[in-house]
C-alpha cells in the first residue's frame, strides 16, 4: 500500500494495489474510487485534499493485532 500527496494539484492518493485501473467512479464529490477488472477497489483519490484536512501530508499509521 502506498500513500502519496501531490501538493501541486492538491490530491491525496491511496494505492491499495499496483493493478491496472479498469474503471473509476466519483461516488461522492471529490472522492474517486478506482477499480480493477474484478471490481475490487485499488485506489482512492481525494481531490482538494488540503481543504478536507489541514495537513494532507501528515498521517498516522497504526497496526492493530488481535490477541
Amino acid at each position: 500500500m502506498k500513500i502519496k500527496y501531490d501538493q501541486e494539484v492538491d490530491i491525496l492518493l491511496i494505492e491499495l494495489s499496483d493493478s491496472e485501473v479498469y474503471e473509476s467512479d466519483e461516488s461522492k464529490p471529490g472522492v474517486i474510487l478506482d477499480y480493477d477488472r474484478e471490481g475490487q477497489i485499488i485506489r482512492i483519490e481525494i481531490l482538494d485534499a488540503s481543504k478536507r484536512t489541514g495537513t494532507p501530508f501528515k498521517f498516522e499509521y497504526e497496526m492493530i493485532t488481535g490477541e
